[in-house]
């Protein structure tokens, strides 16, 4: 969100924590609007997508990073996986990304094309992990590879009424979940990619996700972001 607003953008920022998205917004000043809203709710997606156009106008762009995780090996020393949490993390991982690309859409479907045709562009999140799912991945992997495989047929749904679909699928990212860990595992971590051997910084993605809305012949595509990382069994 601070990438799009120092770009001149508009943001509405929505998250289940209304005070985390709250405290963003005052940063980021007039350009920005905060909604609370859990993805797996239609309701307040619906209306988090609703708000955002009553304050701009319009929506232009969607970038969807919601998500959550679990490690669980498929049958272990208790015997089966649990079901309930492969669930939850397909739920939230994948329909719920589905959830707000359908909704904010729906909203893109209502502009007026832009001079090049263009109605809005959404952006989703996978994870290397689509491809390079680790012992106990079996619940995340399959969502994000769900993602990505939702990437392009929905591109292809969207692509009459000019409006483009894309996905990131980052590495290893120095975020807050990694932040927790002891800083010499953060810098086992990071030098275990290629390169640049750290790990990637948000504004990364940041920049990454802001060149898919600018460049229209990006349509369809999941993009790897990782510095040529392919993770190992565990």
């Amino acid at each position: 969100m601070r990438e799009i607003v120092a770009r001149g953008g508009r943001a509405a920022i929505v998250d289940r924590d209304a005070d985390k998205a709250r405290a963003l917004a005052e940063e980021l000043g007039d350009a920005a609007v905060a909604f609370e809203a859990d993805v797996t709710d239609e309701g307040s997606v619906a209306a988090a997508v609703d708000g955002a156009v009553e304050a701009f106008g319009e929506l232009r762009f969607v970038l969807g990073c919601a998500g959550i995780g679990w490690a669980e090996k498929t049958v272990g020393k208790q015997g089966a996986a649990n079901l309930q949490p492969f669930e939850t993390v397909i739920r939230v991982n994948l329909i719920g990304m589905y959830n707000v690309l359908r909704l904010g859409a729906a909203a893109m479907n209502e502009n007026d094309p832009d001079e090049r045709g263009e109605r809005g562009c959404v952006v989703m999140t996978a994870s290397i992990a689509a491809w390079d799912g680790q012992i106990g991945q079996t619940a995340y992997s399959a969502s994000k590879g769900g993602v990505a495989a939702l990437t392009l047929p929905a591109a292809r749904d969207l692509a009459g009424r000019g409006i483009r679909v894309n996905t990131i699928a980052p590495g290893l990212f120095d975020t807050p979940l990694l932040a927790a860990l002891p800083e010499d595992q953060r810098e086992a971590l990071g030098k275990g990619i290629p390169f640049p051997p750290r790990l990637g910084n948000p504004r990364e993605f940041a920049v990454l996700a802001c060149h898919i809305a600018e460049n229209q012949m990006l349509n369809g595509e999941t993009i790897r972001l990782d510095g040529a990382l392919r993770m190992p069994p565990r």
